[in-house]
């Protein structure tokens, strides 16, 4: 497997395996999502997952998709704490009217960059 290969699983991993919600964010009900690994984490308050799930019942407007956005810069901020890359760069865009489409941008110790971009993240979410 190239680096290439492992840094787009990572951030894969990242952004579509849902963490828990925080105390304070509004939910329908009493599921919490979260990863049953985020339970005993090696390291204290470690956890692995992106709140993007949250976004399921809104509709796109910016402020969804500025939450979109903060939501995958904090479920790849490990990347840069851990010293993977140097700079993680996100893009969150509409595309149409039901559609959003999501760049990550990882940018290496030696310069190099990689672009990955998942297209209608969108129905992802909502399990469309």
């Amino acid at each position: 497997m190239t680096r290439e290969d492992l840094l787009r699983r990572s951030v894969t991993i990242s952004l579509f395996t849902w963490r828990r919600a925080a105390a304070d964010d509004p939910v329908d009900d009493a599921d919490l999502q979260g990863w049953w690994g985020d339970c005993a984490p090696t390291v204290v308050g470690d956890q692995i997952g992106s709140r993007l799930w949250l976004l399921r019942r809104r509709t796109i407007t910016p402020d969804t998709l500025k939450d979109a956005r903060d939501y995958a810069e904090e479920a790849l901020r490990w990347m840069t704490g851990d010293g993977i890359v140097t700079a993680v760069t996100v893009t969150v865009e509409r595309q149409g009217i039901e559609r959003v489409n999501l760049q990550v941008v990882l940018t290496e110790a030696n310069g190099e960059t990689l672009k990955l971009a998942f297209e209608d993240i969108w129905s992802l979410i909502n399990a469309v």
